[in-house]
């Protein structure tokens, strides 16, 4: 199989183009370019390889087949190991034997922790949680969405955590429970994000499409359930497509999105589910990722005025992903203070969460590289992210 540098040497030639040309159209350092048709460098980000596949005018997975993405540190490894274990059914379970009601009022008591980002209370509660949900063995249905709900749980705060193999264990387990169409298109469309956070875009691409399908409704009946299952897919679908250089089918996936956004009226959480909420401004959000991706930082600027950010609730879910977007647009528009001032809103609102987030790392070494010297703000939020050297 041909390596990436083999791949850029051999569609960059095909095009015409020197190494200092296909630097200047992509954007990436001729250095960088240089070392991987040399062999010297095997890994590029996601977003490195998708402007010079651009560049090259093919999509991002003609000259990336293997990307697994940027997986957790040690650190992090090590804090959730209790979880993993008892993931796989290692984990401790009680003296008395659980029951579906008591599991079931343990996970409703701990959403606040899932909504509120809170990952150190949840890495000591969720080991147990896990371990006595494990014990339901049965195949009645409300013991399979206990164990459903709580493995979907499981695998997004995985993902969100980069730790890839254990959240794809946790959600292919959480859809063999699953036993509603739209339950499972929840699922599905989690895992659809995992794909894209692995840079595995013709996966996600492929699976979000075949279950929008699955599950489109018809608009003049269709419930909130509906058009979140939906909508949700069309959007990871268009999240896949920009990122393989395919913009007519992201935007046409995410103007379907937006169809179903507009007969939801307005952002809703069906079922009371975090991780379900849809509506106009999701929509209007993930257009600004799309139009982040295709570096276009003075659109999502603009995009960003009409986005009443300040309605929503600082989750990663939804308003903390698109205030990192807004942070960036900034920065590659030299606004280097405004970028600063968006990260450190961040941090004032979900501080665990950011210290998850290598976009945000990537933002605030950008903002480092253009200034002479740091001030005392700067340092500590690179101290508290634990920004490498």
């Amino acid at each position: 199989m041909a390596t990436i540098g083999e791949r850029v040497v051999n569609l960059r030639k095909r095009r015409g183009m020197s190494q200092a040309e296909l630097a200047s159209v992509s954007g990436v350092s001729a250095s960088l370019i240089r070392k991987l048709e040399q062999g010297s460098r095997s890994d590029v980000r996601l977003e490195t390889a998708r402007k010079i596949a651009a560049a090259l005018r093919v999509p991002t997975t003609a000259i990336i087949t293997d990307h697994v993405g940027d997986q957790a540190d040690a650190e992090t490894v090590d804090h959730w190991g209790a979880v993993r274990r008892a993931l796989h059914g290692l984990g401790d379970h009680s003296d008395e034997p659980p029951t579906v009601e008591g599991i079931r009022t343990a996970l409703d008591a701990s959403m606040p922790l899932w909504k509120g980002d809170k990952y150190a209370e949840l890495a000591t509660t969720l080991p147990k949680l896990l371990a006595d949900t494990d014990t339901l063995v049965g195949a009645d249905r409300s013991q399979r969405f206990v164990r459903a709900r709580l493995l979907h749980l499981t695998g997004w705060l995985l993902t969100q955590t980069r730790q890839f193999e254990a959240a794809e264990l946790a959600l292919l387990r959480g859809l063999d429970d699953a036993d509603d169409l739209l339950e499972a298109a929840a699922i599905v469309s989690t895992r659809c994000w995992l794909l894209l956070r692995q840079g595995r875009l013709e996966q996600a691409r492929q699976l979000a499409i075949k279950w929008a399908d699955d599950v489109e409704p018809r608009i003049s009946r269709a419930t909130p359930q509906d058009l979140s299952a939906w909508g949700w897919l069309l959007l990871r679908s268009s999240a896949a497509a920009v990122r393989d250089n395919r913009p007519g089918e992201a935007e046409d996936a995410i103007r379907l999105a937006r169809t179903a956004a507009v007969a939801m009226s307005r952002d809703l959480s069906p079922g009371d589910d975090f991780l379900r909420t849809f509506g106009p401004i999701t929509v209007a959000m993930k257009r600004a990722e799309n139009a982040m991706v295709e570096d276009r930082p003075d659109l999502v600027l603009r995009m960003s005025q009409a986005i009443p950010t300040n309605e929503l609730a600082p989750t990663s879910n939804n308003r903390n992903r698109h205030l990192l977007d807004v942070a960036d647009a900034h920065r590659r528009s030299r606004q280097y203070g405004e970028a600063f001032d968006v990260l450190r809103r961040i941090r004032q609102d979900s501080p665990e969460w950011i210290v998850n987030q290598g976009y945000a790392k990537d933002i605030l070494k950008g903002i480092f590289a253009r200034r002479r010297t740091l001030t005392g703000d700067m340092r500590d939020l690179a101290d508290f992210v634990r920004l490498d050297y």
